[in-house]
């Protein structure tokens, strides 16, 4: 069966998009060779990303750009060529290369296509998807990268969630720019 990964970054205070859904915050620790190669070597990995509306057009509109291949090549190279799910009610069309657009229910379609055989699915942001799927008991494991900033106020990615997640930590990792990788697994 097919894994579902989370990968967020959160600031200290445990906003996943500030006010008005800025994350610029979370590009301030970026000259850092260390956190560079990790997130080089995270997209190498592969799989299918999953994506919400609003993440998802905020990725198609940088990641194809010719800025995003000069500034982050191997990052970008791999974005454009994975395959790409968005959840969205909204959208016509999904034209970013190898986007499939589904417009059904979240949990029903993440069940199914963990069911489907291919490489483990990975969400960046999509707090929205996160909440639900997560309440679905369908993330298999949930990598926060926190950052040493402090909001105040924002948007956390488990809005809504109505149950306690109970979750196990499987590693840590810290980085020079100050940046915690947690990963988590629900406790079985």
């Amino acid at each position: 069966m097919r894994q579902l990964t989370v990968f967020n970054q959160v600031t200290l205070d445990g906003y996943f998009a500030g006010p008005n859904g800025d994350i610029s915050w979370a590009h301030q620790n970026s000259k850092d060779a260390e956190w560079n190669a990790f997130t080089a070597d995270n997209a190498k990995g592969g799989g299918e990303l999953v994506f919400g509306r609003i993440t998802y057009e905020m990725m198609a509109s940088y990641w194809p750009t010719p800025a995003a291949a000069k500034d982050d090549p191997v990052v970008a190279a791999q974005m454009n060529k994975l395959p790409k799910v968005v959840f969205s009610r909204t959208l016509d069309k999904a034209s970013w290369s190898n986007t499939k657009l589904v417009k059904g229910d979240v949990a029903a379609e993440i069940s199914r296509m963990k069911k489907e055989p291919g490489k483990d699915m990975v969400i960046f942001g999509s707090g929205t998807i996160v909440s639900q799927l997560a309440q679905a008991g369908l993330i298999d494991e949930y990598q926060i990268v926190v950052v040493p900033v402090v909001l105040g106020k924002g948007r956390t990615m488990f809005e809504g969630v109505k149950e306690t997640l109970t979750l196990k930590p499987t590693k840590t990792r810290t980085f020079g720019n100050g940046n915690v990788l947690m990963s988590y697994q629900p406790k079985a």
